[in-house]
């Protein structure tokens, strides 16, 4: 099973640390566009228009400034990084040991500066959203698309693909052909808040669930009773399925 997750826009911050070795990263064949993509982050990032560039707040101007120093700030590791509303409710420093063997295994986030990251990678933190287009690379989606392909594929294997990344990541890599018919996107009604919340609770769920399905119509029995779901057939071939869900 690969559970799909999108990045935080909040991330910790360390004082100290290691720096980031990007060679010790997971998916090294996404070194080469991970160094392209830093590159041209630090570039842009140093542009008096870099807030209109990156597309956020002028006040964050010392976040805009980190990614000036990306290769020699302090790294954490993503499981430590990555925080806020779905991250929360994922726990992860509370899962027991088995538990987090399945989250390393299973969990990936699509990261706009680093295309696919596993819980251990180390990265500092950084501001860039999938929906950027950055100069010198153009719209990030289409520049991660290509190089995605093998690396999430692969990671899949013959499991599931569930998907609780939003619309902007999930821009940057689509199932396609056989992988496409065990592909689930996680749906939840109501606000951003609660559907980042419960999206953070099925991650969490399925990876403390031992068992790796591999067909969707498996998937509601791992979640129920905790949850009231409900699944959902393609629209059209090539589309995923449709798993809606909110809390028992």
């Amino acid at each position: 099973m690969l559970i799909l997750l999108p990045p935080s826009e909040s991330k910790a911050t360390r004082a100290r640390g290691s720096a980031l070795r990007p060679e010790s990263l997971s998916s090294p064949s996404l070194t080469a566009p991970r160094l392209e993509v830093g590159e041209a982050l630090a570039a842009a990032s140093r542009r008096e228009d870099a807030p209109s560039v990156l597309g956020v707040s002028a006040s964050l101007g010392e976040e805009i400034a980190r990614n000036t120093r990306l290769q020699d700030a302090p790294t954490l590791a993503a499981r430590d990084l990555y925080t806020g509303v779905l991250y929360d409710a994922l726990d992860l420093a509370s899962l027991d040991p088995a538990s987090t063997r399945r989250a390393n295994r299973r969990l990936v986030v699509v990261s706009a500066l680093y295309g696919a990251l596993r819980m251990s990678d180390r990265v500092a933190p950084y501001r860039l959203s999938m929906g950027v287009n950055l100069p010198g690379v153009g719209p990030l989606a289409s520049h991660w698309r290509p190089h995605l392909e093998e690396v999430l594929v692969e990671a899949a294997g013959r499991g599931l693909v569930v998907d609780c990344r939003s619309s902007t990541y999930a821009a940057a890599w689509v199932p396609q052909g056989p992988l496409a018919e065990r592909w689930v996107t996680v749906r939840v009604p109501g606000a951003t808040h609660m559907a980042k919340h419960t999206r953070g609770l099925v991650a969490r769920a399925l990876c403390q669930e031992a068992a790796d399905p591999r067909h969707p119509k498996a998937l509601p029995g791992l979640l129920t009773p905790r949850f009231e779901v409900e699944l959902s057939p393609p629209a059209r071939p090539g589309r995923p399925w449709v798993l809606d869900v909110q809390p028992a």
